[in-house]
């Protein structure tokens, strides 16, 4: 990788995530820190699939959209700039290929889905701030203990001979997140994939806009057809009545200006 310096501006990046420092050392406080000011600042979006903008594995781009122009992105974009600063940091990473789970005990193809190992000492950390409604904190890569987090209980255990798996407990079950094998991987090994989710009928991406944020008491998510708060227990929803109210809540809840559709 070149070296960060040359591809972000670190202290504009730090700023988009509501800081102006965190410190020197690349420990696990410093990583927690940024993972949970990234989900707090920075959406889980796929508008520019539906504006007609298509989404290249180029970091620098990714930087452009998230921290110039304002914005969010999917897995490839979040994750993959999030690792460009976690090594400005002074983090040891890898890209992850994982395979998402479907809710009847399949899983996507690989490279479906971009995470990150972060590496402090002996210890390892699975770092995640693209997949919507995930853990707050880094999850570390130890097999069947399992982690309080803000969002929930989390464990991860041994699937197969190559895989790990996340669950997350819900209503006291396991509820299968993803599977990844713990190796690295280039960012362009994932564009096949990147480019299938931005055109393929069959990809959840494509069939509506989506813009979802983590807050301090829980999540909003502006869809085409709902406007949802989630606080603690609590929870509103409200209808999302035409394309001018979408673009308004988009800007008023999540600082985003609509960008014209580019007609091809």
């Amino acid at each position: 990788m070149r070296e960060a310096a040359e591809i972000i501006d670190v202290s504009g990046y730090l700023a988009r995530i509501g800081l102006d420092n965190t410190g020197t050392v690349a420990d696990i406080l410093r990583l927690k820190l940024l993972q949970r000011q990234h989900l707090l600042n920075v959406p889980f979006e796929n508008l520019d699939i539906h504006w007609g903008h298509p989404i290249i594995l180029d970091t620098e781009k990714f930087f452009r959209k998230i921290v110039s122009e304002n914005r969010g992105g999917f897995c490839y974009e979040l994750n993959g700039l999030f690792n460009v600063l976690l090594h400005a940091a002074g983090f040891e990473t890898r890209l992850l290929s994982a395979r998402v789970a479907n809710g009847s005990g399949e899983f996507s193809a690989e490279y479906d889905h971009l995470a990150i190992m972060v590496i402090i000492g002996e210890m390892h950390y699975l770092a995640d701030v693209g997949f919507g409604s995930f853990a707050t904190e880094p999850l570390l890569f130890v097999p069947d203990v399992e982690q309080e987090d803000e969002a929930g209980t989390f464990v991860i255990k041994r699937r197969t001979d190559e895989y790990f798996e996340v669950l997350r407990k819900e209503n006291g079950f396991w509820k299968s997140e993803y599977m990844f094998k713990p190796f690295g991987h280039d960012l362009s090994e994932f564009g096949d994939r990147c480019s299938w989710h931005q055109t393929s009928p069959d990809s959840h991406f494509t069939q509506g806009k989506l813009c979802s944020l983590m807050t301090l008491d829980g999540r909003k998510t502006l869809s085409d057809e709902k406007f949802i708060i989630t606080n603690g227990e609590s929870r509103s929803e409200s209808l999302v009545r035409s394309e001018e109210e979408f673009n308004s809540i988009l800007f008023k809840e999540f600082g985003i200006k609509p960008v014209p559709v580019n007609v091809v």
